[in-house]
């Protein structure tokens, strides 16, 4: 029987069978660190509802998602008196204590890295308490909280903190500077959740920006140091549908940040960003998963050294360098082709082949300069992945990229869960 007509035969068996039944209880097993008083409040079958296949698979879905399961699945048991039934869900749990790493080189002996440490689990109710420190030039950390069911299952707050310094280039007519870049920011985010695939991040950031010139170009109309304090505004807007089935994915996602930047000094005036990340996933056969990132962005095109929008190794196109050029428009796309090539109940070796692409908008100029061929980085390359299949986000990453447009450089970039 063809996979939806056994789907549609499944849910109409269900329903025959126990849709005039009543949930008497509602259990967990499994679970050794997550707190069931969570759980409990998380699902959406309760005890006194009727018994619904509908809402059971949404269940499993909602907890298949939390950083704290690995799998998900349920049983449906008779209770005491007829009609009544006690439902279970089983949970696999992930281990959820996780050191990470990001590591990233290029052939001009650029070498950078983040590493920390985060709980995806903390208290047993999904809470994520984490922290990093980098090396880049200079030194910079930051700590996070992210509560996303604090207040009740659709509610919940973030906070983060970071002080982060790096070294930039600042594109200049007559050439390039590199500038000292300081960035120290408190971010608090209101959380909500519509329905499964819908949900919203509102809040507020004050930063303090500060620029220092170490060497290169100058320009007396670009001031050698500068310190500037600023807030901006931000809206996150996350359409999720996608399905999990331990490393595996399958459906797509699309993520809109929309941010109003306001400023104290109009040597770095106000601007709004926004831009879009959509991802598409499909399983190919039992071994293969095609992965695609598409990200499309657009600020405020103010002529300045200091654009938004980076060409960097860690963040959209790997092997380019670290922060090689700005723009204040963006369009990268990146796709891969993940390839299982062990596995067994614990671990997995992934390979990869992939593609990284983009292009961006000069500060000042138009759209047509995404054709331009200065601007213009693709970047193909392979890679490997050692995934452990109980613990969270535990995918070491290790990808080469070499670059076939103009100018191009090659580099290996390092880290821990998947580049997207």
């Amino acid at each position: 029987m063809p996979r939806v007509g056994f789907l549609v035969f499944f849910s109409f068996l269900f329903f025959a069978v126990y849709g005039q039944s009543i949930v008497v209880d509602v259990k967990f097993q499994g679970n050794k660190k997550t707190k069931s008083t969570f759980l409990k409040k998380f699902v959406l079958v309760k005890p006194g509802s009727k018994l619904d296949s509908a809402l059971i698979k949404k269940d499993i879905n909602r907890l298949k998602r939390l950083p704290a399961v690995a799998h998900a699945y349920f049983q449906v048991f008779n209770a005491n008196e007829p009609g009544q039934y006690n439902v279970f869900y089983g949970i696999e749990e992930n281990y959820t204590i996780i050191p990470f790493a990001n590591v990233y080189t290029s052939n001009n002996d650029e070498f950078a890295f983040r590493v920390g440490l985060q709980e995806f689990n903390f208290l047993g109710r999904n809470i994520t308490l984490g922290g990093f420190y980098q090396y880049d030039i200079f030194n910079s950390y930051g700590a996070n909280l992210r509560a996303p069911y604090l207040f009740s299952k659709k509610l919940g707050l973030a906070l983060n903190y970071q002080d982060l310094t790096t070294q930039e280039p600042v594109f200049l007519d007559n050439g390039t500077a590199d500038y000292k870049y300081n960035n120290e920011s408190v971010e608090a985010l209101v959380l909500y959740e519509f329905n499964f695939k819908n949900r919203v991040e509102i809040g507020v950031n004050l930063f303090t920006e500060d620029y220092a010139y170490l060497s290169g170009a100058t320009n007396p109309e670009v001031p050698q140091s500068l310190r500037v304090d600023k807030y901006l505004y931000k809206l996150i807007y996350d359409f999720n549908n996608l399905n999990y089935y331990y490393h595996y994915l399958s459906g797509y996602r699309s993520t809109l940040n929309l941010q109003l930047v306001r400023s104290q000094d109009q040597t770095l005036p106000d601007f709004t960003i926004g831009f879009n990340d959509f991802l598409y996933f499909a399983r190919i056969g039992a071994n293969g998963n095609w992965a695609n990132r598409l990200r499309f962005g657009v600020s405020s095109n103010i002529e300045t050294p200091f654009a938004p929008f980076a060409v960097d190794n860690n963040l959209n196109i790997r092997g380019v360098g670290n922060t090689i050029d700005r723009g204040t428009a963006a369009i990268v796309l990146n796709t891969e082709y993940r390839y299982t090539l062990l596995e067994n109940k614990t671990y997995v070796v992934q390979g990869n082949f992939f593609i990284d692409g983009g292009s961006w908008r000069n500060p000042g100029g138009d759209f047509g300069d995404f054709t331009d061929d200065q601007n213009l980085r693709i970047y193909p390359g392979v890679g490997i992945r050692f995934i452990h299949k109980r613990i969270f986000n535990a995918i070491l990453r290790i990808d080469y990229g070499h670059g076939i447009t103009k100018d191009a450089t090659r580099g290996i970039v390092f880290g821990i869960g998947q580049y997207f």
